[in-house]
């Protein structure tokens, strides 16, 4: 699903037009991205929890020509599924 798709899937199902519905999910996104930066994780009940990950510096390889490389420290995020989508995706 693009983000096209979800917005009109959102406003179709909540009867919102779609400007509302894309201004609705920016402002989500944008939401979540900070709340992530800020090292917060952002828990939806049911849903799921988005939680900040530190991935410290390292060494790497290149599979291509198996050069080892330095890798910088970064911040990514993890999805953990909650127990409800969890059971809608397995039922």
């Amino acid at each position: 699903m693009t983000k096209a798709e979800l917005v009109s899937a959102i406003a179709d199902r909540s009867g919102l037009n779609k400007t509302q519905a894309k201004d609705a999910l920016d402002a989500f996104i944008e939401s979540v991205s900070s709340t992530l930066k800020s090292g917060d994780e952002v828990r939806l009940v049911g849903f799921g929890s988005f939680v900040p990950v530190k991935r410290a510096a390292g060494m790497a390889r290149n599979p291509r020509t198996g050069e080892r490389v330095k890798r910088p420290a970064s911040s990514t995020c993890r999805f953990k599924v909650g127990e409800s989508l969890k059971s809608t995706l397995n039922g």
